[in-house]
């Protein structure tokens, strides 16, 4: 029997969720796709510095499985900044953190909707 699955506890949503080079009509771009979890674990170890293990454990998960949320993101961002493609913020399987205090955003609520991984 498979291993009950964890959803991935993030602080907050993004504030933005699109970005695409200038100057280049949308409808033109190829797109990327970075989930919630995955944009949660870049703030947590690139913006705020946090060494892996306590990133993993602000999002409830294993310290190997927020390495490879970190490598999966890291490299979607590259495929956009390096291939000048748009980047979507959206979907995955993550839950708010409740202790935080999200109003009007959902808090606590579970969510696992849009593109997903890969």
């Amino acid at each position: 029997m498979p291993r009950p699955y964890n959803f991935r506890r993030v602080c907050r949503l993004p504030q933005s969720s699109f970005f695409k080079p200038r100057g280049i009509p949308l409808s033109t771009l190829q797109h990327v796709f970075l989930t919630i979890d995955e944009f949660e674990a870049v703030r947590l170890a690139d913006l705020e510095g946090l060494y892996q293990e306590d990133a993993a454990a602000r999002m409830n998960v294993s310290r190997q499985t927020f390495g490879r949320i970190l490598e999966s993101a890291h490299k979607k961002i590259a495929d956009a900044l390096v291939h000048g493609k748009a980047l979507s913020i959206e979907g995955g399987p993550y839950e708010l953190d409740p202790r935080m205090g999200h109003p009007g955003q959902m808090g606590g609520n579970r969510f696992r909707g849009g593109r997903g991984g890969g």
